[in-house]
């Protein structure tokens, strides 16, 4: 039976299904394992995590790629699906190590900033990975590799001369190179080994480095639908990329003023349109989003078109107002005219072609607005929260502290969402707004927990936060992480 739309979004019921990477309650965490970076490619096979240790982790779905065709990927969209991707572990490499700026005199963290798929030609991935400094271009393929077992002997040939007619036999049939996609190594206690099976393993290469580009640490990359270009943002300035030139790039964005005194906001991210290869949309630590056609101009700062939330910028403002507005993460649905962006405080949901104001804005943080003191005093106000569409742009997800993943739907279901707690089955209630109540005003109280409606207690754990978080494509499946924990969710 086909749903409707409000049908879909009142019966999803969101479900763990696998989780890696969980620690023992004794197990010290090492903040090399920390995910920092996930993103599904756009079949929804595959799945890459990067780390703080500068290493990329790729996950595949149980029983290899899912050929689909468009007929049955239009059904898939129509008909609730009763099953569900599962993913295995299937490889890792290690991306970046620390580096050292000997002109500033500055060590460089390996940690992956972002990473992104691209096209895959000829059945090999393709990975685009960023720490602060340098992007790298990785090809990842699956390599036969043939396997030997023991023999007593070469038949015919006497014993004196085994060991050199068994390498001649080898190197007749199979010399030590990559031939034919196999690799092979001879050693002496090969003499008596030959050729039984084959099997396969992975194989990771870095295809191409472009480096030094960024004076500022990079925060975004993204590659454009032409599969041929990408770009790189750091805190003042954008980059546009040629894949196959890695030396040479092209500055369409530089938000640098003459003298630093002068400068009043930041790059935060920035991500290309998913359908027109000439427009980009870029956020801004002020709560802008600005949209570009790099048609216009080759600078294309001045003639953006920006989208902001007029309510906001005429309402009351404190110390935190700016702070709070910062735009952490911006996603384009895969229509093209719906763009979801991520502060502090709110999930935001734009139209393109309305730029004074969101479509919907879903609450996330609002029942920490009494704490935002005491939040600033320990940093936590500046974390950076991701946010995420699904496939057919119905419902949107993005994460919370105490491990939670909260997930909205626009004009259906609750205005507070689903609220499901990371590697748990249960779903929440909504969070509502505490009732004013006369408390102190100290940390100790947040983490302890905050009151809502019907005098039910909330707790808050600060230290465990679910920044980073990825859709699956084509179906309901949520990927996120916690510390070195990676979770999927699915409805």
């Amino acid at each position: 039976m086909i749903l409707n739309r409000e049908e879909a979004s009142a019966s999803l019921e969101w479900k763990c299904s696998q989780a890696f990477g969980e620690r023992n309650p004794d197990e010290e965490l090492q903040d090399v394992d920390i995910v920092s970076a996930i993103e599904f490619d756009k079949t929804g096979d595959y799945l890459a995590v990067g780390d703080r240790g500068g290493r990329v982790i790729l996950f595949e779905t149980v029983g290899g790629k899912n050929h689909i065709s468009r007929s049955e990927l239009e059904k898939q969209m129509d008909f609730t699906s009763t099953s569900h991707p599962e993913y295995r572990y299937k490889t890792e490499f290690q991306s970046h190590e620390p580096e050292f700026d000997y002109l500033k005199s500055l060590e460089i963290e390996e940690k992956i900033n972002r990473v992104r798929w691209c096209a895959a030609p000829n059945g090999s991935m393709f990975i685009l990975s960023t720490n602060d400094k340098t992007i790298k271009l990785w090809k990842v393929r699956d390599q036969k590799v043939k396997k030997i077992k023991e023999m007593d002997h070469f038949p015919f040939v006497s014993s004196e001369n085994t060991l050199l007619a068994e390498k001649n036999f080898m190197n007749e049939h199979n010399p030590p190179s990559f031939a034919h996609g196999y690799h092979l190594e001879w050693t002496e206690n090969m003499a008596t080994k030959v050729i039984a099976n084959v099997g396969n393993s992975v194989h990771a290469r870095c295809q191409k480095v472009y480096p030094h580009a960024h004076d500022f640490n990079i925060n975004s990359i993204s590659n454009n639908s032409d599969c041929e270009t990408f770009v790189s943002a750091d805190d003042l300035r954008i980059n546009l990329w040629n894949l196959e030139i890695s030396d040479q790039c092209f500055n369409i964005v530089d938000m640098k003023p003459s003298n630093m005194d002068d400068l009043t906001e930041v790059i935060t991210s920035a991500e290309f349109h998913p359908i027109y290869c000439n427009l980009l949309a870029y956020s801004s630590s002020r709560g802008f989003v600005r949209l570009v056609d790099m048609r216009q101009s080759a600078l294309c700062d001045h003639s953006a078109r920006i989208l902001r939330d007029a309510a906001e910028s005429h309402g009351s403002k404190s110390f935190f107002t700016e702070i709070i507005a910062s735009i952490s993460d911006i996603k384009f649905a895969n229509d093209g005219q719906h763009l979801l962006s991520r502060d502090y405080m709110n999930l935001k949901l734009w139209d393109i072609r309305m730029d004074s104001t969101p479509v919907a804005t879903f609450k996330i943080h609002e029942h920490l607005r009494p704490k935002l003191c005491d939040l600033y005093n320990n940093d936590s106000i500046f974390d950076k929260f991701e946010c995420s569409v699904s496939g057919d742009g119905l419902h949107f997800a993005t994460g919370s502290y105490s491990n939670l993943l909260r997930i909205f739907s626009h004009g259906v279901g609750s205005a507070g969402g689903i609220t499901v707690e990371a590697g748990k089955n249960e779903n929440r209630k909504p969070i509502l707004q505490a009732a004013p109540r006369a408390r102190r005003s100290s940390l100790s109280n947040l983490t302890r927990g905050l009151y809502r409606q019907g005098h039910h207690e909330l707790s808050y754990n600060l230290s465990s936060k679910l920044l980073h978080l990825a859709w699956h494509p084509t179906t309901n499946l949520i990927a996120c992480a916690n510390g070195n924990s990676l979770f999927f969710h699915y409805a």
